[in-house]
């Protein structure tokens, strides 16, 4: 009986993973990646199936999910500057947090660092360079106590 869990814990633990996972993170936002090499055929992400070349995000098309053509031009910046075809991969993301711009940027950064496990020594230095690897630390600041409710705003001073 004991011989069987084991057995089962160390096939479990030997079963190599099909993807590179990275995060990526800006304000509240947090991007989490899984960067598929050879997609499998019947890949599902929520309720629509995935194939290769695609980059589904919170189950829909990131096309669909970050209108624009200059949101493109921010998801698509790690692929081109790493000389990285987009059909030879799929990215499946889960974003949660914060709001359209920082799920935007939290997701940049997901697929940099996803990129850069794919192939470090390729990668890395062109990433870096670009400042793709790098978290944005700015965040909201807090309110503080009797500022009327703001971060920074003081109480008014009386003339005389």
């Amino acid at each position: 009986m004991e011989e069987a869990v084991q057995q089962s814990k160390k096939s479990i633990k030997n079963t190599k993973k099909e993807y590179i996972f990275a995060t990526g993170k800006r304000k509240t936002a947090v991007a989490r990646v899984r960067l598929y090499e050879k997609a499998k055929d019947g890949l599902m992400f929520g309720e629509l199936a995935v194939k290769k070349g695609d980059i589904v995000v919170n189950g829909k098309l990131i096309a669909d999910y970050f209108g624009g053509d200059v949101s493109k031009y921010l998801y698509t910046e790690p692929l081109r500057i790493t000389n990285v075809a987009q059909n030879n991969y799929t990215f499946t993301i889960r974003v949660a947090g914060g709001g359209p711009a920082g799920q935007l940027q939290a997701v940049v950064v997901a697929i940099a660092n996803a990129l850069n496990k794919l192939d470090r020594e390729k990668h890395r230095p062109i990433l870096k360079k670009k400042g793709m690897l790098t978290r944005d630390a700015r965040a909201r600041q807090r309110r503080k106590v009797g500022m009327g409710g703001k971060a920074r705003r003081k109480r008014q001073s009386p003339k005389r």
